[in-house]
């Protein structure tokens, strides 16, 4: 893919190449660095928690961009245009295509409550410049069982990592925020989900490595779509310290469509990037 990183859509080998010969921005090269040797390397004696996870990214499987701010209007915008230009031809690159997002850190250290704002702000916006409506069979109250965030009419698992993880190092990123986007066709593809005997096989396997490789028990929210009594939106960025994360989803998600033009006209409006 000839997309820049940055405010583009790029495949495994072309971020490796990029960032190999110095074309990246320091930052990417970073987070990419610190991807890869968390995916593929160990820690306590134990590989990686998600397998899924590191067979994809061992055989090249995910689609990448970064995202120059967490805040920003037009990164936003240029993210929300690369995750629509995701979903339309992630299935024919790989059947384990996530897309893999760095942002750029911001210049001083922020709070773990910090790094929670950030996420619901990224993604709220992203509800708000969805150019698709908010899929009929999703409920829109984060507190159903079925609730799961919606972009691009998709269904989808935005699962983080972050710099304020101390014991979770399977969340820990020391750079800055990273969200990989996870399609719910993605896990029926693969028929693992929650549902499913190889579904349920996955999450005992996961779990078990979760344990040995941070060394200590699963986090309590960690859960399946759809079981009662499961939610999905504190998953997406696990709490370290319950004090500083939000007690309830902040985020308002509603059926009214569209609610912005601003991704409704494709991509022909977007900012070039380095």
């Amino acid at each position: 893919m000839a997309s820049p990183i940055v405010g583009g859509l790029c495949d495994q080998a072309t971020v490796e190449k990029r960032v190999e010969s110095g074309a990246a921005p320091d930052w990417v090269g970073a987070h990419w660095n610190t991807f890869r040797d968390g995916l593929l390397g160990e820690r306590n004696e134990s590989p990686f928690p998600c397998y899924f996870g590191v067979e994809s990214v061992a055989n090249g499987d995910p689609l990448y961009t970064a995202v120059p701010s967490l805040s920003d209007a037009d990164a936003l915008l240029d993210l929300g245009r690369t995750i629509l230009e995701y979903l339309e031809v992630y299935e024919d690159h790989s059947d384990r295509a996530s897309l893999v997002t760095f942002f750029k850190p911001p210049r001083g250290e922020l709070t773990e409550a910090e790094y929670h704002d950030a996420l619901w702000h990224v993604l709220q916006f992203l509800h708000v410049h969805d150019p698709e409506p908010w899929p009929e069979e999703i409920p829109t109250d984060p507190d159903d069982p079925h609730w799961e965030f919606s972009f691009g009419g998709e269904p989808m698992f935005p699962t983080c990592r972050a710099p304020f993880y101390d014991t979770r190092k399977s969340r820990y990123c020391p750079i800055g925020l990273e969200i990989t986007f996870q399609p719910r066709r993605l896990f029926e593809n693969m028929d693992v989900t929650a549902d499913t005997e190889a579904g349920q096989r996955a999450r005992d396997v996961i779990q078990d490595r979760l344990e040995d490789y941070d060394g200590v028990c699963p986090h309590a929210d960690l859960g399946d779509w759809g079981v009662e009594g499961d939610r999905e939106w504190p998953q997406y960025m696990l709490s370290e310290n319950d004090d500083q994360a939000p007690d309830d989803c902040p985020i308002n998600i509603s059926r009214e469509h569209p609610k912005s033009d601003a991704l409704r006209g494709g991509r022909n409006s977007r900012s070039p990037h380095v």
